[in-house]
């Protein structure tokens, strides 16, 4: 089976991200297709990018990125949860992305954004961070409004169809990371 990682897209206090992210796990832990598990940005402190070489380069020096890229590595497959912050997804995700290059190549990915308007904006400007490190993110995504899916914008609370939504994207990535084994295969 593959695995994936339900990456919790937040640090800050208070955040939103890690309750959507257990959401999205609860219910994919019960399809049996692939392995699901919870990917903390907290637990991989990331300074502001300060590796001496361009990603591209593989070559870390810091061991919080060496452990970082092992953990992205030993994944096939991501849903990212992410809140929109000032029309983009958090600095914080930007910046684990950055750190890696190949790591994160020839494997699918699934968006859960969330936010005034859904997460809309924060959800377009990460698929293009992922198109750019070779991040294959799949077309159904799960947009959570701020408005409907939290009771007084704090606790979460989807509505009933959101599950359906977080299944057609569960489907496309465990299907899409099954594809794309074999390139993953061959680099």
């Amino acid at each position: 089976m593959i695995r994936i990682g339900i990456i919790v897209g937040s640090t800050r206090p208070h955040r939103k991200a890690e309750t959507v992210a257990e959401w999205v796990r609860d219910l994919a832990v019960k399809r049996g297709d692939a392995e699901f598990e919870l990917v903390d940005l907290r637990d991989f402190p990331l300074p502001h990018l300060d590796e001496a070489l361009p990603a591209a380069f593989g070559q870390y020096e810091h061991p919080h990125t060496r452990d970082w890229s092992e953990r992205i590595s030993s994944l096939d497959g991501f849903v990212f949860v992410t809140p929109e912050y000032n029309s983009s997804t958090s600095g914080v995700l930007k910046n684990a992305i950055d750190f890696l290059y190949a790591e994160w190549g020839d494997k699918a990915a699934g968006l859960v954004s969330y936010g005034v308007d859904g997460g809309a904006r924060a959800a377009e400007h990460l698929r293009q961070m992922l198109g750019r490190v070779k991040v294959a993110d799949v077309s159904a995504q799960v947009a959570l409004s701020l408005h409907t899916d939290f009771e007084g914008f704090t606790d979460f609370k989807p509505a009933a169809h959101r599950e359906e939504a977080v299944t057609t994207m569960l489907d496309q990535v465990v299907s899409w990371g099954t594809a794309l084994r074999p390139l993953r295969a061959a680099a």
